[in-house]
């Protein structure tokens, strides 16, 4: 069923107020990127569990050498989400999108 101009309005008006702020993510993801923040305020809890372990375990074993190996793993990953960032909002924009659509569609 196609939504009225009306029903896109308000879907767009709403994804507005909801959308993640891509200046927050970088600002997140500079000061506390290792410890993955940025990927909790994205809604990817997973994989900042995982870089939060990481860099617990690099500090921690550091001393070992081991964390050396663990901390540069977390680096790489760090510069390839500075990259990645607008692609996982948008990805959140596009999700938000379609489910205000099947709500207001189903309605």
């Amino acid at each position: 069923m196609a939504l009225s101009t009306e029903q896109q309005m308000l879907i767009e008006q709403r994804l507005s107020n909801e959308k993640k702020s891509t200046g927050v993510a970088y600002l997140l993801w500079f000061f506390l990127g290792g410890l993955g923040i940025h990927r909790f305020y994205l809604g990817k809890s997973g994989s900042a569990f995982a870089m939060l372990a990481l860099s617990i375990l690099g500090w921690a074993t550091l001393v070992l050498y081991v964390g050396v190996f663990l901390l540069i793993i977390l680096g790489i990953w760090l510069i390839v989400d500075a990259f990645l960032i607008p692609g996982m909002i948008q990805e959140d924009t596009d999700a938000k999108r379609a489910s205000l659509r099947n709500q207001i569609s189903m309605a």
